[in-house]
């Protein structure tokens, strides 16, 4: 079998496979879980009398609620906060989320204005997305090309879908970096009363955040696609050498054939004109009168 025909195959699957995780893992909800040991919070306010502004936080903040987090959404597998606090629906997967507001309006009830901090999270934020979305863009035209280069046996269509491929790729880890650019400005900057640098330290001390199987199915998508890539560069590089020696193998059934420019006799500019009789020829006459 042609190292072509089964490069492209295993490029084929494996790019399938990378738009597959991709497409799982931008949808989903499940890129960070936080996990809040609520009970262990309400033991703690209610030891203290001076603690009623943490129990009041505790049954109207969401972020006092065990949840996941995606690109789009933060959905509450247990308990979930009261209508009052955050506008709760029910995801297409039947669980109960809210949505993350990448278009937030200054209103009149905030305390506390945006800082630098604060937009540069939210711009970094909306990049991470145009970035995946870019991504899929760059596979949709791949899917084009390397459909045309399987048609055709192009080598330069492969080629051009594996640069496809590999710039969908590098978009995607872009992506997955601003996201963790931000998941770093939640932590360290101050950013917003929600995130983990303005919690209090009895929310801190028992909550635990983890990274989710979204997250680990987003980073296997851009493996893939990276992988994808190399062989589609490699099925290219087979597809020329296999062009090649088809074409050596053609030129030895072909027969040069040359144009002969030269006169059949060698007469003409030098030559004398050869004289032509009929024969037969023979030495002296065999008939007539004279006979010596």
């Amino acid at each position: 079998m042609p190292c072509s025909a089964v490069t492209l195959s295993l490029a084929t699957i494996l790019s399938i496979i990378a738009v597959a995780l991709l497409a799982i893992a931008f949808s989903t909800d499940n890129w960070l879980s936080y996990e809040v040991k609520r009970s262990n919070i309400q033991s703690y306010a209610a030891k203290y009398t001076d603690s009623q502004t943490l129990l009041d936080n505790l049954n109207n903040k969401y972020y006092f609620y065990t949840r996941t987090r995606g690109l789009f959404r933060i959905c509450y597998p247990k308990e979930r906060p009261p209508s009052s606090a955050v506008e709760i629906y029910l995801s297409p997967v039947e669980t109960h989320c809210s949505n993350i507001d990448y278009f937030p309006i200054n209103n009149e009830d905030k305390i506390v204005a945006p800082n630098d901090d604060s937009m540069a999270r939210l711009h970094l934020a909306r990049t991470c997305i145009a970035l995946f979305i870019l991504s899929f863009v760059a596979v949709f035209c791949a899917f084009w090309t390397g459909l045309s280069g399987c048609w055709k046996r192009s080598a330069g269509a492969i080629t051009a879908t594996a640069i496809l491929m590999l710039c969908a790729c590098l978009l995607a880890a872009g992506a997955m970096g601003l996201w963790h650019t931000v998941e770093f400005f939640e932590k360290e900057k101050v950013v917003g009363e929600e995130f983990y640098q303005q919690w209090s330290t009895v929310l801190r001390d028992n909550t635990r955040i983890s990274y989710d199987w979204s997250y680990i199915v987003a980073w296997a998508g851009v493996a893939s696609s990276l992988v994808a890539a190399i062989l589609l560069s490699g099925a290219a590089v087979c597809l020329r050498s296999e062009r090649e020696k088809e074409e050596q193998l053609n030129l030895q059934y072909l027969m040069p054939v040359y144009p002969q420019k030269q006169p059949p006799y060698p007469y003409g500019a030098g030559y004398p004109q050869p004289q032509i009789y009929p024969g037969p020829y023979y030495h002296g006459s065999q008939y007539g009168p004279y006979n010596y």
